[in-house]
């Protein structure tokens, strides 16, 4: 699913989103509001892991979706 989709139906996804990225807050999610670099933001500060790492997380559950 392309990120034009995605932030398209955020708030039908956002159970997805926490599924796949479980650390994540419900209000980070939120706060995302389906734009993929906000989303990597928060994935990099809850997983504590480097940027590139945190994309590959995002872009494999979008991938799922």
């Amino acid at each position: 699913m392309n990120w034009d989709k995605i932030q398209g139906n955020w708030k039908q996804l956002t159970g997805n989103v926490r599924e796949h990225l479980g650390e994540l807050t419900d209000d980070d999610v939120a706060q995302a509001e389906g734009k993929r670099e906000q989303l990597v933001g928060k994935v990099q500060e809850r997983y504590g892991i480097a940027k590139d790492e945190a994309e590959k997380k995002v872009d494999e559950m979008a991938a799922k979706m």
